[in-house]
């Protein structure tokens, strides 16, 4: 390919040694002779070679190239999910005051809530305010609470992560479709459905599974 003059056009041809000079030919010098003894096909080999990558570049270029992706994976996981602060006892021991956790608005999409997943809501009664619980009762499940064991669909559930239970309450109720009923793992201070109700699908901003501070607890959160 012949490089554009100043003027943006491509040069005319010109006659050199008697011969015209091919643009577009592989072999073409800055005069427009083919080198004698060198073919079109052998140049075509010989500038292929001389523009060959070093062997130690390929690795470098693949590196780079995964180096992108996980930048890429990371803005978008940031972007996606939230980080937050836990304020107050409610889900102690799970999570503690202060503790930094990581909100997954995705994985309902795959699965839905599962009981037993921690989530971060909004408060039924200010949907401005997020509050962190446990669920515990599905839609159409019958829950029961007294002696401060819990009874769902006539099974009473292990519990494994309760801090503190409450054996003052004393409840019975099923759970609307759509809703969802949830206790902290803190009973005897836990402000949840058993003081402002079910929480509407809708209300559900995502799922805790993973702390990231402080370290010397950091991981999944067991449930």
């Amino acid at each position: 390919m012949v490089p554009d003059s100043p003027n943006g056009t491509a040069p005319a041809p010109t006659r050199a040694a008697g011969l015209l000079a091919d643009p577009v030919h592989h072999g073409a010098q800055a005069g427009g002779a083919c080198p004698q003894g060198v073919t079109g096909h052998e140049d075509g080999a010989a500038r292929r070679e001389a523009t060959r990558e070093p062997a130690s570049a390929a690795p470098r270029r693949s590196f780079g190239r995964w180096l992108r992706l996980g930048a890429t994976v990371l803005v978008l996981y940031v972007g996606v999910f939230h980080l937050s602060v836990v304020r107050g006892s409610s889900m102690t021991p799970s999570i503690h005051d202060g503790d930094r956790i990581l909100i997954d608005p995705l994985t309902f999409l795959l699965q839905g809530v599962q009981r037993g997943d921690i989530v971060v809501l909004k408060y039924p009664l200010d949907p401005s305010v997020d509050y962190i619980k446990r669920v515990v009762g599905l839609p159409g499940d019958e829950i029961v609470i007294e002696g401060g064991q819990v009874w769902v669909n006539g099974r009473r559930l292990d519990e494994p992560y309760v801090g503190d239970p409450d054996p003052f309450c004393s409840l019975r109720t099923h759970v609307r479709p759509a809703h969802y009923f949830v206790l902290g793992d803190n009973r005897l201070r836990s402000c949840d459905s058993r003081e402002f109700g079910q929480v509407p699908q809708d209300y559900v901003r995502g799922k805790v599974e993973l702390r990231l501070w402080p370290l010397a607890r950091a991981g999944l959160i067991g449930g």
